[in-house]
Order: structure tokens, then sequence, then C-alpha cells
């Protein structure tokens, strides 16, 4: 099993930051590529981003793209998640998830099933 701890959420007025941060444990994280999708109550989970195990590839929603950034540290078996340029739009639980199963763009129609963090809430004040 692997369990995922997100961090890093909170309150923020518009055009701000957050980094999102998500700690992997168990299974061999550098095996996995990891990824954000986020969530606003009564609406369907929505992909954000995701990153290749080796970190050397990235995909992005459209509506990120140039304000978000995803990393990871193998080391500290940790994936990022830097927000910038903040938009009410951007509110909702944000969730850590791993996957080997899919390439990256079959995120978006096909998410990862198998491990899902609790989730870390994103308020963005106009």
């Amino acid at each position: 099993q692997m369990q995922l701890v997100e961090s890093g959420g909170g309150l923020v007025q518009a055009g701000g930051s957050l980094r999102l941060s998500c700690a992997a444990s168990g299974r061999a994280f550098s095996t996995y590529d990891m990824g954000w999708f986020r969530q606003v109550p009564g609406k369907e989970r929505e992909f954000v981003a995701a990153i290749t195990w080796a970190g050397a590839y990235t995909y992005y929603t459209d509506s990120v793209k140039g304000r978000f950034t995803i990393s990871r540290d193998v080391a500290k078996n940790t994936v990022y998640l830097q927000m910038n340029s903040l938009k009410p739009e951007d509110t909702a639980i944000y969730y850590c998830v791993a996957d080997k199963l899919r390439t990256l763009g079959a995120w978006t129609l096909d998410p990862p099933k198998d491990y899902w963090g609790q989730g870390t809430q994103v308020t963005v004040s106009s």
C-alpha cells in the first residue's frame, strides 16, 4: 500500500501563491507517476497536473498552464504543486494521487483509482 498525505492548503487572496506538498510512504514512490486532482463540492473531480516517475515529463490542464508547476523530490518521497497567480475559481479540495498504470494524458478521462490522499482545502478570495 501507499499512503499519501497532503499539506499546504489554506486561504489566500486572488493573485497570491500557495505550495502544496504530498508526502508518500509505503510502496516505491520513485516508480509511480504522481499528480493532483481537485474537486469543488457538488462538481466532478478535475485533473490538475501530473509528473512522470522520473520527473522528465509533466502534464497540466489548460486552466492552470503557466500558473501552476508540479515537481517531485524522490529523496524526500514528496511531490509539490506550486500555485501562483491564484484565482477564485481555483478554490477546491486538492488531492494527491499516485499511479503506474496509465499515461499522463489518460488521467483526465481515466483517473487513477488506487492511491489518493485525504485532500487539502485551497480557498482563494476575490
